[in-house]
């Protein structure tokens, strides 16, 4: 098994265990899941009783293509889809990591939704 694989094992078993501990979405407060890959940043926004998705944003989107897989690119990814909640009358969300660390691109994604005036 290569170094690749274990980390991405790692981060899926991770995952699984947070989701095991209670991190689910409902239609008052639905579960805000981030994924990043080498190029893109993909955020959606669930609730998990119905299975569907209410808000997402990706760096593909064409008029979000020119946010970059960074820090500060995260915080600009995170202002849109507070900006998307709002507008949905959303006001409180459960965060959910998907087995990332909660530090630089995760948590400036995180940060910006805050600043949208996103609680949680």
């Amino acid at each position: 098994m290569s170094r690749l694989d274990v980390k991405r094992n790692k981060r899926i078993g991770r995952k699984r265990h947070v989701r095991r501990s209670g991190v689910a979405g409902t239609a008052d407060k639905p579960r805000m899941t981030v994924f990043r890959s080498n190029r893109s940043l993909y955020i959606q926004v669930i609730d998990d009783d119905k299975g569907n998705t209410l808000v997402s944003a990706s760096t593909l989107e064409k008029d979000l293509k020119k946010i970059s897989n960074t820090v500060e690119g995260g915080a600009k990814l995170g202002k849109v889809v507070g900006e998307r909640l709002k507008a949905a009358k959303i006001k409180k969300i459960v965060f959910d990591r998907n087995g990332y660390k909660y530090h630089g691109v995760v948590k400036a994604i995180a940060d910006g939704a805050r600043e949208a005036g996103i609680e949680f």
